[in-house]
């Protein structure tokens, strides 16, 4: 079963949600989030006469959700395991909707949907991985370092994109998560994202996104032999001219 992929191994609270014989419905959402955060509403032709943004809308307590939809489902889980992080991204969107408007959109707002639809968290201990991520070395970043992913050295924090973990539902496919990065040995990961997020300090274009083909991961998919990362296709090479920003 796909949800017991390691992309889904920090929602084991929630997973029962994606399993359970009956789809969730919104009451059975509701009952699990936190009192301080927006309410799930049921997604209709009533609600969106309100004309508002989506995002302006969640801003206002309610979060659109469709019925028997697996995007919306794997959002409110997100929702439910990481509603700090969802806030700091929400609130970024509206102050971008309230300076240009709700029908332009610019490099951040890109960023930002990028990352709430992508997104992946990841700790750099050792800043030499870093520099092999960078330069797209993936067999070096993959292969040749696998203990290093299995000792700590470099990890996946957390999985903040509901559109990877719809993706998942597809069997074999091969999943690339668009990446904030973390470096050192803080102590929460997904709190100092949070909180630069938060700040305004990051996602001010998608070019931040560090790409991270997952199935590279050890032990995050079958048969991770050398002949798998010379797949130029999905492991792609460091295009020219194309420079990260420092990570977090």
């Amino acid at each position: 079963m796909c949800f017991r992929h390691p992309l889904f191994d920090g929602y084991a609270e929630h997973l029962d949600l994606a399993t359970a014989a009956r789809w969730p419905d919104i009451e059975t959402l509701n009952a699990r989030m936190p009192a301080s955060a927006p309410r799930f509403v049921r997604q209709d032709a009533d609600l969106l006469a309100d004309g508002l943004h989506f995002e302006a809308r969640i801003a206002q307590g309610h979060i659109a959700t469709r019925t028997e939809n697996w995007h919306d489902l794997f959002n409110a889980m997100v929702w439910l395991r990481h509603p700090a992080l969802k806030h700091a991204l929400n609130r970024q969107q509206c102050r971008h909707i309230d300076r240009i408007g709700a029908r332009e959109r610019n490099p951040a707002q890109q960023a930002l949907t990028q990352f709430d639809e992508s997104g992946v968290i990841v700790q750099v201990r050792d800043a030499t991985l870093l520099e092999v991520w960078d330069r797209h070395d993936w067999t070096a970043l993959f292969l040749a370092s696998a203990d290093r992913w299995r000792n700590g050295d470099i990890a996946v924090a957390a999985v903040v994109g509901h559109a990877l973990m719809e993706q998942a539902l597809v069997p074999g496919r091969l999943l690339v998560g668009k990446c904030l990065v973390v470096l050192g040995d803080a102590s929460d990961a997904i709190a100092t994202v949070t909180e630069s997020i938060s700040a305004g300090m990051c996602l001010a274009a998608s070019a931040e996104l560090r790409p991270l083909p997952l199935a590279g991961i050890p032990g995050w998919h079958a048969g991770q032999d050398a002949a798998f990362y010379r797949q130029a296709d999905y492991f792609r090479p460091l295009r020219e001219g194309r420079v990260y920003p420092r990570p977090q």
